[in-house]
């Protein structure tokens, strides 16, 4: 693995690194040899997702993001889109950049990725955060995919139907999930764009989906962690706008072995926190991170 990292103007450098055969879009800030935060984006976004977090804790930690493989500038397709395999890329990057004290945080699909990461290396890993997701095969998980509001999991899941129906149509589709999930306002036109630009390429548009084809494996991963429990740090984060029932999905982690999990909910916010009130994930993220 190599790392060919350039300096771009401002607080956040850019970079690409090589895992595997696939070229992973890094953005940094903050001094590397400080405690690191390592983000995860979802669907349909990209690492821009959490610009004004970087920026807003690059004085207290070293953070970094990446484009999930074969998604935005990350180019070449991963070996596999079930979470645990990304969760081996996500290792990678942790590797190769050397990052010190991690705490992996990860929104939506990233979420997912992140549990993977824990059952998979929970020794790898300071402390975890699972935001504004419910995790395949983790309770309420059954609950969740029978809701017809989600009726997206199923549509994404049917092979190469949702390509044809989104190439061409990628601004439209998304801005629909934007406005369900945070309103009008809560992700802002550039970062629409940003985020549409990130899946422009079909085969990115194609990896989107393939994150949702992998649902059943990651069911059957995720399954694992019920007989060795995991006393690792984590915190669950869902926004106040999401009206989740907290206590339902922490037990649902506790049951599947997360024995050391805290809740928070971000206020005025719904699904896509980290864009809808960053000022709040910072200051849930700093006293997280620093406890």
């Amino acid at each position: 693995m190599t790392t060919t990292l350039r300096t771009q103007a401002g607080l956040l450098r850019h970079g690409q690194i090589k895992i595997e055969k696939s070229s992973i879009h890094v953005v940094e800030g903050g001094k590397s040899d400080s405690p690191s935060i390592l983000f995860l984006h979802g669907w349909p976004e990209s690492w821009a997702l959490y610009e004004d977090v970087l920026n807003g804790l690059s004085n207290v930690a070293h953070v970094v993001a990446i484009d999930l493989p074969g998604v935005g500038l990350s180019e070449g397709a991963p070996s596999g889109n079930d979470k645990r395999t990304l969760a081996k890329y996500v290792q990678g990057v942790i590797q190769t950049l050397g990052l010190k004290d991690v705490t992996l945080v990860g929104h939506d699909c990233g979420g997912m990725v992140a549990y993977a990461y824990i059952i998979a290396y929970p020794d790898d890993l300071k402390s975890a955060v699972i935001m504004n997701t419910v995790v395949p095969g983790v309770e309420p998980w059954t609950t969740v995919i029978s809701n017809p509001y989600i009726w997206h999991f199923a549509l994404h899941s049917v092979p190469e139907l949702p390509e044809q129906l989104v190439v061409g149509r990628e601004a439209l589709y998304f801005d629909f999930f934007f406005d369900f999930l945070a309103g009008p306002k809560g992700v802002s036109a550039d970062l629409r764009d940003r985020f549409t630009h990130a899946y422009m390429r079909p085969e990115a548009l194609k990896i989107g989906f393939e994150w949702y084809r992998a649902f059943t494996q990651d069911v059957k991963d995720n399954a694992a962690i019920k007989d060795k429990p995991i006393d690792l740090p984590v915190l669950y984060v869902r926004g106040d706008h999401e009206k989740i029932d907290m206590k339902t999905y922490l037990k649902g982690f506790r049951d599947n072995g997360l024995k050391n999990i805290e809740g928070q909910i971000i206020p005025n916010s719904g699904h896509f926190s980290p864009s809808e009130n960053p000022e709040a994930i910072i200051k849930a993220l700093r006293q997280f991170v620093t406890n």
